[in-house]
């Protein structure tokens, strides 16, 4: 039973850029590789195929100084590239060989730690072969920017060429970083000194090493310390702001109490560094991750690589669910099928192309059986355009919601079964409105313990278009919807008509820096494109429509019945406004996020479960349920 529940699809190997959805993978199918950073510029772009090419800020860098494993098949294709681990390494010594530098990274454990997340170990020495110094800082410097700038495109030669490094090692969410002595005191004086590099990690282990008494920690970050130098530590614990503390066998570990994240842990001594290296991992890194969701360049003006993809700062650090072994800690289990369940239903306008690819991320009580029947709510989670469906879930935080909540969801490959554009703007036609209903049925018939009453469907950019034609589909599944950051989309006479019987709760979400049909960006209020939305679903919930005063309303048009204001992870202030229909219940909502650019940001979840959870549907009169006190 337990190899059945881990069940996990193998991915053997990459599609070209022209992807179908059609026998989807999201892995790349390489062996694992040991190299010099020299070789990786290379082996890159050649293994990647397509028009990638290294990216110009590593030219100059000093050679035979970094090294970089590569775990087996890793994470690629579309976004999926962004779930890979890239772990950074900084030893003050030199390797006379990459048979040598390979020793010293499988003697710390990290092999076998990139082997079992997926991605990479990044080895770096001093460009002097002795000690850390300045030069050290710029090569840092273009080295993180090449390892974020996935799918970030330039001109090299007059061409127009894909940089390959953040597809072939980097990463952005998951970049974590340990210093060991003199690689300690370098991460200290040179990253965590340096607001555009510091914010971007989203762990680090320091191990020995000093800090100069005039540098500062520019930025909080969750930290792991190894015999820290006391003026040190109280640096780390003032950027992090904590305010609590714990002691146990393995140390103490001082914590922000609203932000838990910002925690820095003085260890125990006496273990060895593989030792610290694992606890610093499973204890800390694993559990944290970065997002660039603000405007590129807007903090990291005066950096010597400014404008290059991935150029934000800071990125947002938030919660991470990991995935061990097809389950997180909490009894998430991540289950893939690939069926020819929905071959019946094909897109006319996209070469016949069906619904063929799925994850389910159930909770353990679900596939034990233990779980009593009708007790587990279900999210229909959408992935936007370009996003891998696991990737969606987790960086827009539902794996860490269904971990906390005890909520199943899944998510379907689903991006070349929209139908087309219409006038360069309005979509049309495809199979996603019978296709995702039906899996969502599938759903409810496979596990007897999801809840048929408590059914909700969300998804970002195209997966909220998606969203849209999922209840255009069959609205009388779903208990609520959330689209976020929804495209415009085009009912049917017939899709129109299930609605002068069905009410549907429903919250649309945007943000400040969002596309065009949300936000009117000379104006800032939203545009009209949501504003057609919003009275659409207020008609469809036997509600008055809205007649938009931004004068008086600078953002939304309308003053709201209910409003609530609030602040998104200490850092991003929004805005959330309700309209209740004649018994007082917020059919309709609007949610606008101040900053934010259009990106996936984990609290978006938070944002749908608080709408949704509050709403049922009885599966047989269909008539919505409203409870205002669901903790």
């Amino acid at each position: 039973m337990k190899k059945l529940l881990c069940l996990l699809l193998a991915f053997c190997m990459m599609l070209p850029a022209s992807v179908s959805a059609l026998d989807y993978q999201n892995r790349l199918g390489n062996e694992a590789t040991f190299e010099t950073l020299e070789e990786a510029r290379v082996n890159g772009p050649a293994s990647l195929g397509g028009n990638y090419a290294s990216h110009p800020v590593l030219d100059g860098y000093p050679e035979g100084t970094t090294f970089i494993y590569r775990s087996a098949d890793m994470f690629g294709i579309r976004a999926a590239v962004r779930m890979n681990t890239s772990i950074l390494v900084f030893a003050e010594q030199h390797f006379d060989d990459k048979a040598a530098a390979e020793s010293y990274i499988r003697d710390l454990g990290l092999i076998d730690i990139a082997d079992q997340a997926t991605g990479s170990i990044i080895l770096v020495t001093p460009a002097n072969g002795e000690t850390f110094g300045d030069a050290d800082q710029k090569n840092y410097y273009a080295l993180q920017t090449a390892m974020c700038a996935l799918n970030a495109r330039g001109m090299i030669d007059g061409e127009s060429v894909t940089f390959a490094e953040g597809a072939y090692f980097g990463s952005f969410a998951y970049i974590y970083a340990i210093g060991i002595d003199g690689g300690a005191t370098f991460l200290n004086n040179y990253v965590a000194n340096t607001f555009d590099s510091v914010s971007r990690i989203a762990g680090m282990l320091l191990i020995g090493g000093k800090m100069d008494e005039i540098r500062k920690v520019a930025h909080f970050v969750p930290v792991y310390m190894v015999n820290p130098d006391e003026e040190v530590l109280e640096k780390y614990k003032a950027v992090n702001a904590v305010d609590a503390y714990e002691v146990n066998n393995n140390g103490i570990a001082y914590y922000n109490q609203a932000l838990p994240l910002q925690k820095v842990v003085v260890a125990e001594e006496g273990k060895t560094n593989a030792e610290y290296v694992h606890d610093a991992y499973y204890d800390m890194f694993i559990h944290a991750m970065r997002i660039p969701v603000l405007k590129a360049g807007l903090n990291s003006a005066e950096t010597p690589y400014q404008g290059y993809g991935g150029d934000q700062a800071p990125y947002s650090l938030n919660p991470r669910n990991p995935v061990i072994d097809g389950k997180t800690e909490d009894g998430i289990y991540v289950v893939a099928h690939k069926e020819e369940r929905f071959s019946d239903m094909k897109s006319a306008e996209n070469d016949g192309e069906y619904l063929q690819f799925w994850y389910e991320f159930l909770p353990e009580e679900v596939l034990d059986g233990t779980a009593p029947d009708h007790t587990i709510p279900l999210i229909l989670c959408n992935h936007g355009g370009g996003d891998d469906p696991w990737q969606f879930v987790d960086e827009n935080g539902y794996l860490e919601l269904a971990g906390k909540e005890r909520i199943a969801l899944v998510a379907g490959e689903h991006q070349n079964i929209g139908g087309v554009r219409v006038s360069g703007q309005l979509f049309s036609g495809g199979v996603r409105h019978d296709a995702l209903p039906a899996l969502v049925e599938y759903m409810l018939e496979t596990y007897p313990a999801l809840d048929p009453s408590r059914v909700y469907v969300t998804g970002y950019s195209m997966g909220a278009g998606a969203t849209i034609s999922t209840i255009s589909g069959n609205s009388s599944l779903f208990a609520a919807a959330v689209p976020m950051a929804v495209g415009p989309y085009i009912m049917t006479d017939e899709q129109i008509a299930q609605y002068d019987t069905i009410d549907l709760p429903i919250m649309i979400t945007t943000s400040t820096y969002d596309m065009a049909i949300a936000i009117d960006q000379e104006t800032g209020h939203i545009s009209e494109g949501y504003q057609e939305y919003l009275n659409r679903y207020l008609g469809f919930n036997e509600m008055d429509p809205i007649t938009f005063d931004f004068d008086t309303y600078k953002i939304s048009g309308f003053r709201g019945d209910r409003c609530v204001y609030k602040t998104l992870n200490n850092e991003y202030y929004n805005i959330t406004w309700y309209l209740n229909n004649k018994d007082g219940v917020p059919m309709v909502g609007l949610s606008y996020t101040q900053g934010l650019i259009h990106a996936l940001y984990p609290q978006y979840a938070g944002i749908a479960w608080n709408y949704m959870k509050h709403f049922s549907r009885d599966p047989e009169t269909k008539a919505i349920i409203y409870d205002e006190f669901v903790d």
